[in-house]
């Protein structure tokens, strides 16, 4: 069978466990010349039908993940020791190219076909070791389903706490489910800081902190020109910082003030109707955008810039800005809206009593209690901005220049980032593992702005509650 049929299978056999389990437990729970019926057992019946379902479906997939993951490795290393001497002394890579192309035979069936007797035995050799791994998988994955449901079947008893016993496998899944997130965001950080060290092993850190020349392209040998090989970062960071505080600029007023009427002034009518339509902006895909920026906005801009006197290049900081601005709206607006709306109406009506006026409620005590949420709307559009790619390369180009005028052209992190690494890339140069170096400036800038936020939110959350 292959993994598809057997999943089916045990799902089959999974409910087949549950109502088996349940009907177990209601004949048990009143035993020959006694009373009580269901009264008599420690959980609900249901609860027993999951117990024999984990029983019969926990050691199962265990053990089909387990064979999957290791079955490509196993069959291969049987099927190498079934070379030749002369074979097997090969290099790794020799032997790891010939696997392919005997994985690749015994996949096609045209195993008969082939001329080199040697290839042709060692595909004969891989398709029956696959074949009685997959008859010997199959095999012991239903033994072992139906021997835990059998055994669930048999611990089923009046007394058994079920319930307790389900709760714990819950509880554990659930920490699972929390550990696997944990794990792979420390792999990422880990596989970033690994790569980052071999980067700063061939540049050194103080070129690539507090260089003002970008320019990645290094030498493949010693008389080629137009590779400089230069680091520095600071061009990078400064075009990041510009367009997403470009963004924030207009994002944060326009998206608070948005939600500050449709939470306070605006009927129930017209914020049904209002908001779904100011969400509708952030799922618009971002080459949507930026076909926007480069097609209407910067020409708007170049020309109402050539219009007063001002020098505009064709790509522009501001033209991003703008339209990124545009994009984290929702992400302002939405979020604020939500944490305004829960500020509890007693706070109104205490300010109203005092004498307060709308907008005085409004300043004085609905925004600062809801200033976390706020500051986490903020947070939220502020990183959504510093990750943007697609709009900076069709609206704000690739040159690196360090400048903080934003009618010239710059670019960001992310951008370089995907211009490294697009194409076949050899990760043992200083221009590949530059990326890497990259993301790491960029995780940490997104570490302070959470350590910032985290702050504010601490201080008025002690202050308000």
């Amino acid at each position: 069978m292959s993994v598809q049929t057997i999943l089916i299978t045990l799902f089959a056999l999974l409910i087949f466990s549950f109502f088996i389990g349940r009907k177990r437990s209601i004949a048990v729970s009143t035993p020959v010349g006694k009373t009580g019926g269901r009264r008599n057992l420690h959980s609900r019946p249901h609860y027993y039908g999951y117990m024999v379902a984990i029983w019969a479906g926990i050691p199962a997939l265990l053990i089909l993940a387990l064979w999957t993951s290791f079955n490509s490795s196993i069959i291969s290393s049987l099927t190498v020791s079934g070379l030749s001497d002369s074979l097997q002394s090969q290099s790794k890579d020799a032997i790891g190219l010939m696997m392919n192309e005997v994985k690749n035979l015994a996949e096609s069936g045209n195993i008969a076909a082939e001329s080199d007797p040697v290839l042709r035995n060692a595909a004969s050799h891989y398709q029956r070791l696959q074949g009685i791994s997959t008859l010997a998988k199959t095999v012991i994955v239903l033994v072992v389903s139906l021997l835990g449901m059998l055994i669930g079947w048999r611990l089923i008893s009046p007394k058994m706490r079920a319930r307790n016993k389900v709760e714990t496998v819950v509880r554990w899944a659930m920490i699972l489910c929390s550990s696997i997130a944990i794990l792979a965001t420390v792999g990422i950080v880990f596989s970033v800081l690994f790569e980052s060290v071999h980067f700063f092993k061939a540049v050194p850190p103080s070129d690539f902190l507090f260089g003002t020349t970008w320019s990645p392209q290094t030498a493949l040998r010693e008389d080629q020109v137009g590779s400089s090989g230069s680091f520095g970062a600071i061009p990078l960071f400064v075009g990041t910082l510009l367009i997403s505080a470009i963004a924030l600029i207009i994002a944060v007023p326009l998206g608070l003030m948005s939600a500050i009427y449709l939470s306070e002034y605006a009927g129930k009518r017209f914020r049904s109707v209002a908001k779904p339509v100011l969400e509708i902006l952030a799922g618009i895909p971002t080459v949507v955008y930026g076909f926007f920026a480069a097609l209407t906005v910067a020409p708007f801009i170049r020309h109402w810039g050539e219009a007063i006197g001002l020098s505009v290049a064709s790509e522009s900081a501001l033209a991003a800005g703008l339209v990124m601005g545009i994009m984290i709206i929702p992400f302002v607006s939405s979020l604020s809206d939500d944490v305004l709306s829960a500020v509890p109406q007693s706070m109104r009506d205490a300010s109203y009593g005092m004498g307060a006026t709308k907008s005085e409620t409004i300043r004085q005590v609905i925004i600062p209690a809801a200033l976390p949420g706020i500051v986490g709307g903020v947070l939220l559009a502020a990183s959504r901005a510093i990750g943007e790619t697609m709009i900076v390369v069709m609206a704000a180009g690739l040159s690196a220049k360090l400048t903080i005028n934003p009618l010239e052209a710059v670019t960001t992190v992310t951008v370089q980032i995907v211009t490294i690494l697009t194409g076949d890339q050899e990760f043992d140069s200083p221009k590949t593992l530059a990326a890497f170096a990259l993301a790491l400036g960029l995780f940490v800038i997104t570490l302070l702005l959470n350590y910032v936020a985290l702050h504010i939110i601490r201080k008025y959350r002690e202050q308000y509650e």
